[in-house]
């Protein structure tokens, strides 16, 4: 399968079901009251971490998703059933970003995780809901509120324990193979890992998961080359192996693989700097390359960096390399990442709302824009065509002193009124009745 590592997805969640006007008529019950039922919520949107996926790849020929519409309700109060929720799959290690303002909106590492990404509609409330002692005969009913709308970018980092970094053709592949049970394609030419390779070394209850990641050039940290492709992956690894290839025999060159490596990932996030990390010099099956590892061994000591010569080819070296990995596994435990907590909902009281005075905005002259949360939401949710939702929202606005506001602000008789993009004529006398 292809490996995609970054798309764009948009996600919309359910319309919350429209409510009912309807009353009660049966047989021998002259005055039935109103009994329309609530509109059901509109579903969810979630994304959810899975074991077996490894790409992103799905999303390129499916980018659009939407969750089940609440039903409306009807007569009987009965009430709508809500809108199914929508659970997209994603692979563990998928990070979630909002697309528009960039907000990070979780990080979901383990399986069964679930992010919330896009909340259902409220469903509308049915007549039945506004019966009370001074009104018992409502002809007033409540649409659904839309739901959330949300274009995501999802980006893959793949969660491995140890990731294999080195200059194309270092024998990265080749080293991952002699080191777990990994196949990955080799061959003598550069960029033959177009993307990560995954190995594991398992020993009773030991697990670690081994990345081979494709290779650094310089530059790569302004994405050129494999660029960004590469860098990102290696964020999660909780150490590193620089695989240095050795058959140049020049010291010169393998400290300048060394400074390159090293400095391209400081471009990226200077952070890795300080990951804990092993230095291992391959291709020692090569004479020049085994000549020159105690050199380099000798340069490494130096700087005290744990160094390892290996072949990759015969695989000299890869056991004494193996226990190293595993030393530094139980040194260097994983660290546990939480996704952003987006499920906590923040319920606004009408009556703190009542008390933000609304602000008038002149768009041009004989048009003005009334702005307050509230009303803008409300406005979506009354049907117009009903005599009593207007009479209900002049009440309202005659509550939060959107009249005055507008008196005030310049506003005159017959000018248009925008609320939530419903327009309006400004009557404020009919208004004040």
């Amino acid at each position: 399968m292809k490996f995609i590592d970054l798309v764009e997805i948009n996600v919309r969640a359910g319309r919350g079901g429209n409510g009912c006007v309807s009353f009660r008529r049966e047989k021998y019950v002259p005055k039935g009251g109103p009994d329309g039922g609530d509109g059901g919520k509109g579903g969810d949107v979630f994304l959810e971490a899975v074991v077996g996926l490894e790409t992103l790849a799905d999303f390129e020929y499916s980018a659009h998703f939407n969750a089940e519409d609440g039903e409306h309700g009807r007569g009987k109060k009965q009430h709508g059933a809500s809108g199914q929720d929508l659970v997209i799959p994603v692979p563990c290690g998928t990070v979630v970003w909002d697309s528009k303002t960039g907000f990070l909106l979780g990080d979901l590492t383990r399986p069964g995780e679930r992010l919330l990404v896009a909340r259902g509609g409220r469903g509308g409330r049915g007549n039945a809901s506004f019966a009370k002692a001074s009104h018992r005969a409502p002809k007033f009913a409540e649409r659904g509120d839309p739901g959330e709308e949300a274009k995501l970018r999802l980006e893959l980092k793949l969660i491995a324990d140890v990731g294999l970094v080195g200059l194309p053709n270092a024998g990265k592949s080749s080293l991952l193979l002699a080191l777990t049970n990994a196949r990955p394609k080799t061959g003598p030419y550069p960029f033959t890992t177009l993307s990560p390779n995954l190995g594991v070394i398992e020993e009773e209850d030991l697990r670690i998961i081994l990345a081979d990641m494709p290779g650094v050039i310089e530059g790569a940290h302004q994405d050129k080359g494999l660029g960004l492709r590469f860098l990102r992956h290696i964020e999660r690894t909780r150490f590193l192996i620089y695989v240095l290839d050795l058959s140049s025999g020049d010291l010169s060159h393998v400290i300048e693989q060394w400074n390159a490596i090293r400095r391209e990932m400081g471009f990226y996030n200077p952070e890795l700097l300080e990951r804990p990390f092993i230095v291992v010099g391959n291709k020692i099956d090569l004479d020049e390359a085994r000549s020159l590892s105690p050199k380099v061994q000798a340069e490494m000591e130096r700087m005290n960096i744990p160094f390892f010569e290996t072949s990759a080819l015969t695989g000299e070296g890869t056991e004494r390399l193996s226990s190293a990995i595993k030393e530094f596994a139980s040194l260097h435990p994983r660290h546990e990442t939480t996704s952003a907590d987006r499920n906590l909902s923040v319920k606004t009281d009408t009556a703190v709302l009542s008390k933000v005075a609304a602000r008038i905005l002149c768009v041009e002259e004989g048009i003005y824009e009334v702005q307050h949360p509230y009303l803008e939401k409300v406005v979506q949710r009354y049907d117009f065509n009903q005599d009593e939702a207007i009479r209900r929202f002049a009440l309202l606005l005659k509550r939060f002193k959107v009249e005055a506001e507008l008196t005030q602000a310049g506003a005159r008789y017959g000018d248009t009124i925008l609320i939530g993009g419903v327009p309006f004529e400004f009557q404020p006398d009919d208004l004040s009745q």
